[in-house]
């Protein structure tokens, strides 16, 4: 609830109730958030606070008024009622329950009155911007100042109300960090890819009012589709016009989605497929059943009520090992050969001395091996991975351009981005095909300095040169008619890190990265939450001068490093434990995974 204090200012009392919902952590601009490490899917069942905010007061004056707006507008109870009571009769100014947002580092400043006169006036706000939240929850990173103003009147009852919204906005909101992660949690929506069996998440922001009504917004958010952003590069089972017929409903650990009459055009496995992945993040449900216009349905082979982890045939991590199973990782000893990384010692298990390679990568089914050149100038390839036959050359860089390290895509297509300053060309090349150069890619006026494929085969995560720095962002692929590619749509993940170096997917929703925050004066390893949420720094310890990282899902994060003109690679010592200091048993170089 919210009080008034003495001398008329805001002072809010939140209101706490166990509600289903990871928080909405989003990054803060600088200051490293510590917490629980982030886990492989985003967490949803972290408590909600909920805020009441209070009416406006008769005596209040201008900047009075908006700051009660704004704090007001963080509350999503009755369409944002309360809120609104700070309107003018004509000010037009609907949110509703997917509002574009304006995400701010701390709440702003006081609001100011920069001119007044008896019966009109004109408040400023100022603040710092790290982000925005479009109408359907997708997030991007844009660290800027904030500097707008308020419009407001006297009623004829002698009040002050709000006439003008900044640049006339209708739908969005002026939310604080803090805010965001009151209000909203993280989640992932769950599509297809072209291959139509591997599943694709798309992480949103979405707003929660209540316990109750989570489930149904989860899964009326899947039927409404991917975001703009994922938009072209995904497909989803349910047919056009499929709605819910009534909220989702649960009874004990078991959900009924009901579906309209259009779901029976559908794939009933493919549609449970997207809804037990979206709907196995809320953990009080653990099996649920699908019903059209009433009548249950199920998939060949399944009970009505399925269990929520039905369906980890279509993860998109692929088939990840159970346990302390994990693929070995492959590194470049000392000497000059490629092996793997079996405990701390490196084994020789694919070429000899004679590669030479650098930054090796292998496919994801072993059959064969990539690498560039000691100067990053020149593409190799490698097949098999053991034997004579020497490594073959494919590509060879422009003048004063270098390579990105070599990255695979499920499929056995090797995917290279070449560059140079402010230009950037990317290189593909399905296996058995020569190399061509992909036709609409979207950083083609940047300098490129890491390019990894997810294990999906649809998005990308990228180290960009964005306005003099590093940035990390991710893009997405989608496959045009004709077999064409368009590699873009790019979006800055978050405004937490500079200087990245070098990065690696650890999980579908989660990247491993080598960078500094803003209060750090060395390289160190994070992990970042592709979905906004806030980066987590790993472990503690003495890195030397950190080059490359190396992630897979249910492996150890693995660092080739370089320190006291050695190369070494670090692992932490209890791998499990996220922030286990680092130690660097290994003499080696360029760790990697598989795939």
């Amino acid at each position: 609830m919210t009080a008034v204090g003495r001398n008329g200012t805001l002072c809010f009392l939140a209101v706490a109730g166990l509600v289903l919902g990871g928080c909405a952590t989003v990054p803060s601009g600088g200051q490293v958030v510590t917490g629980k490490p982030a886990e492989r899917s985003e967490r949803v069942d972290d408590p909600y606070v909920r805020l009441i905010p209070v009416n406006p007061r008769p005596e209040w004056g201008p900047a009075q008024i908006v700051s009660g707006f704004l704090a007001a507008s963080a509350s999503f109870d009755d369409d944002h009622k309360v809120a609104k009571l700070y309107l003018g009769a004509r000010t037009g100014w609907n949110p509703g329950l997917r509002p574009s947002v304006t995400v701010l580092a701390s709440r702003i400043t006081e609001p100011q009155v920069v001119r007044a006169t008896a019966t009109h006036a004109t408040v400023k706000v100022t603040g710092q911007e790290i982000g925005t939240i479009t109408s359907d929850g997708q997030y991007t990173a844009s660290p800027r100042a904030l500097d707008t103003s308020f419009q407001l009147a006297k009623t004829s009852q002698g009040t002050w109300r709000i006439t003008g919204l900044p640049g006339d906005d209708k739908t969005g909101l002026l939310l604080s960090k803090d805010d965001v992660e009151r209000a909203m949690r993280t989640v992932n929506l769950f599509f297809f890819a072209p291959d139509h069996q591997t599943l694709v998440p798309n992480g949103i922001f979405l707003p929660v009012v209540n316990r109750r009504t989570l489930p149904t917004q989860l899964a009326q958010a899947l039927l409404d589709g991917p975001t703009s952003w994922l938009n072209g590069a995904v497909h989803t089972a349910f047919p056009t016009g499929t709605r819910l017929r009534r909220g989702v409903h649960i009874d004990k650990d078991t959900a009924t989605v009901d579906l309209t009459k259009e779901a029976r055009a559908g794939n009933v496995e493919q549609m449970s497929a997207q809804l037990g992945w979206t709907m196995r993040q809320l953990s009080e449900i653990k099996r649920w059943r699908l019903q059209i216009e009433g009548k249950p349905v199920a998939p060949d082979g399944l009970e009505y009520t399925q269990p929520v982890h039905a369906w980890d045939a279509n993860s998109p991590d692929g088939q990840v090992p159970k346990g302390e199973h994990h693929p070995n990782a492959y590194v470049v000893s000392p000497s000059g050969f490629i092996g793997t990384l079996e405990g701390d010692r490196a084994q020789p298990r694919v070429i000899g001395a004679a590669g030479r390679l650098s930054r090796p990568a292998v496919a994801p089914d072993n059959q064969e091996l990539a690498g560039l050149s000691a100067e990053a100038d020149q593409v190799f390839v490698a097949a098999p991975l053991t034997g004579s036959p020497p490594p073959r050359l494919l590509l060879t860089a422009q003048k004063d351009a270098r390579f990105t390290a070599p990255t695979w895509s499920r499929d056995g297509t090797l995917w290279v981005v070449e560059s140079k300053k402010d230009e950037s060309w990317l290189w593909l090349r399905p296996r058995g095909r020569p190399p061509v150069r992909a036709a609409h890619w979207g950083l083609g006026g940047r300098e490129v300095r890491a390019f990894r494929i997810a294990r999906d085969g649809v998005r990308a995560a990228v180290i960009a040169h964005i306005d003099g720095r590093p940035q990390v962002q991710i893009g997405r692929i989608a496959y045009a008619p004709g077999g064409t590619l368009d590699v873009g749509s790019f979006l800055p993940v978050s405004s937490e890190l500079q200087d990245a170096v070098d990065l690696a997917w650890r999980d579908y929703s989660t990247l491993a990265v080598l960078g500094r925050a803003q209060r750090d004066s060395q390289t160190l390893p994070f992990l970042m939450p592709i979905s906004g949420s806030a980066i987590t720094s790993l472990g503690v310890g003495s890195l030397g001068e950190p080059r490359t990282i190396a992630a897979a899902p249910g492996a150890p994060i693995l660092i080739g490093t370089r320190s006291s003109g050695k190369d070494q690679v670090c692992r932490q010592r209890a791998p499990s434990n996220s922030y286990s200091p680092w130690i660097c048993p290994t003499p080696a170089k360029d760790p990697d995974y598989p795939g």
